[in-house]
């Protein structure tokens, strides 16, 4: 659920409605808590992250959360110009989030990189379906979150480079946590 607002949007873009630019802009807000809580499980995995490969992996996480701290601003400003107030407060990210927070502390490379896979399995998912709520409303919002999610995409990518066997199949296929995931690679 998106932040409440005290104040009514009085304004959104040219050729939307106030009531569009409102929904539009609640599943936004969505998806600001949702990078916000990614960038900060990708700062904390980098911190955390020991063993064989950690440089790589170390070095490898911090222009991922470089620019998912820029798709939050990006989405931040989009809410804004709907004539709505992003927010991007952590109590408002707890309480309205519907995922727990990430589970593993300091761990080998390969028990982050699982866990971080099934992260980006959720945030993924769920900007894929904001792309479907917003593209009929909107184009200019649906561009915006395709290219994030295309981003996103290639970001799992990285790490599901380093989980992948010859065949194709994952370290971790078919955890459905992230301990799990992590111990899968055990």
């Amino acid at each position: 659920m998106a932040a409440k607002n005290t104040v009514r949007p009085r304004f959104t873009v040219p050729g939307l409605s106030l009531q569009d630019g409102q929904k539009i802009a609640e599943v936004l807000q969505t998806r600001l808590h949702s990078l916000n809580d990614l960038q900060l499980t990708l700062k904390h995995a980098h911190w955390n992250v020991v063993g064989r490969d950690f440089i790589g992996v170390h070095q490898m996480l911090d222009p991922q959360i470089l620019l998912v701290r820029a798709m939050i601003d990006e989405i931040a400003e989009r809410i804004a110009t709907l004539g709505m107030s992003p927010n991007g407060l952590p109590g408002a990210l707890v309480k309205e989030r519907d995922w727990d927070d990430y589970s593993i502390g300091r761990a080998q490379t390969a028990e982050h990189l699982a866990a971080l896979d099934l992260v980006y399995n959720g945030v993924i998912s769920s900007h894929r379906q904001a792309i479907e709520k917003t593209g009929k409303l909107d184009p200019v919002t649906e561009d915006m979150l395709i290219t994030q999610c295309a981003q996103l995409e290639l970001f799992q990518w990285f790490m599901r480079a380093h989980l992948e066997y010859p065949s194709g199949v994952l370290e971790h296929a078919g955890a459905e946590t992230e301990k799990t995931a992590a111990k899968k690679t055990k």
